[in-house]
């Protein structure tokens, strides 16, 4: 819940797009990270399925929660951004959309890499999208992106 609650503050200040979507943090620690984003009036389309635009940032949200929980937990000053990204889009979406990502281990990588050298450091980070109530852990989606962190 608080990281829920720090997330939308953030990107009612920062961001107010993501803030719109309501994402949820289900989970978030330097393993991994899960976050929901409901499928409503605010995220569908024409098709009752979720937004290609959303989906891009529930992938956005979850490939860069860990980077940012990392942060703050060690209260270093971090700019991170995402180089580019890859997107497989499955099947339709039509159901509220879990992004998750399993890439902690390469993300705390890059980010001791980049407070130790002072230097922009990248890592590919990975999240698949899945609609569990209608199918479970089957993806609806699969996002690859380059994550970039430079010391601030």
């Amino acid at each position: 819940m608080n990281e829920t609650l720090g997330v939308r503050l953030w990107a009612l200040r920062n961001v107010f797009l993501l803030y719109f979507v309501k994402p949820r943090v289900l989970e978030v620690n330097e393993q991994r990270c899960v976050v929901r984003i409901p499928l409503n009036w605010r995220t569908e389309n024409h098709l009752k399925s979720m937004y290609v635009g959303t989906l891009c940032i529930g992938a956005d949200v979850a490939g860069g929660l860990i980077s940012f929980h990392l942060m703050q937990k060690r209260g270093v000053k971090l700019a991170f951004v995402f180089k580019d990204m890859n997107c497989q889009f499955l099947k339709r979406a039509d159901g509220d959309v879990h992004f998750t990502n399993v890439d902690g281990p390469a993300i705390q990588g890059m980010v001791e890499r980049a407070i130790t050298t002072g230097e922009r450091a990248e890592t590919i980070v990975h999240v698949v999208a899945t609609v569990p109530k209608k199918y479970g852990d089957e993806p609806v989606a699969k996002f690859e992106m380059t994550l970039s962190v430079k010391k601030r």
